[in-house]
């Protein structure tokens, strides 16, 4: 009973591929707003301030380091919780496939998360004149939160790598 039991705990770790597959979707989702933000961008090129092209950039760049948590935490995740990527030795293969643990998976999440959270800061510094300053300081609050949680974080897995 015991072995059955074990070998249905973990044949079920193959419930977690749909979503990882899932995330591509959300992948793909966010390739089409990048798209049609530079769509919606480019017919008034010409019109629009430095500001405004400059939050617009700090959007897109925004959207682009979420694809590339997805992409970081689909892949990794994979690998770590399903099964193994069978990827060809003469095809492209990422350098940090097969690499990343959970915990590096965590700290490079939060590494990211932390750089998202500084451009949502940077693209309400340039706004500030639309924005109460107690929303400001609620923002502020909550990218240190941010920072402080990854700092400890990458420090507390500093501390039981190194007790290993």
């Amino acid at each position: 009973m015991e072995k059955i039991i074990e070998r249905l705990m973990y044949a079920s770790r193959w419930i977690m591929a749909p979503i990882y597959l899932g995330l591509s979707l959300v992948l793909f989702a966010l390739g089409i707003k990048f798209f049609q933000e530079i769509f919606h961008i480019l017919p008034i090129i010409f019109e629009i301030g430095e500001v405004d092209l400059v939050l617009v950039t700090l959007s897109l760049i925004d959207i682009v380091l979420v694809g590339g948590l997805i992409v970081m935490v689909m892949f990794s995740g994979y690998e770590n919780f399903v099964s193994r990527l069978d990827v060809h030795e003469d095809a492209e293969k990422l350098g940090w496939l097969g690499k990343l643990d959970a915990g590096s998976l965590k700290n490079k999440v939060a590494a990211s998360i932390v750089a998202i959270s500084s451009i949502h800061l940077l693209k309400i510094f340039m706004n500030t004149e639309n924005i109460d300053n107690d929303k400001i300081q609620w923002y502020l609050l909550i990218h240190i939160t941010f920072v402080v949680s990854a700092f400890a974080m990458g420090y507390l897995d500093k501390i039981t790598r190194g007790s290993d």
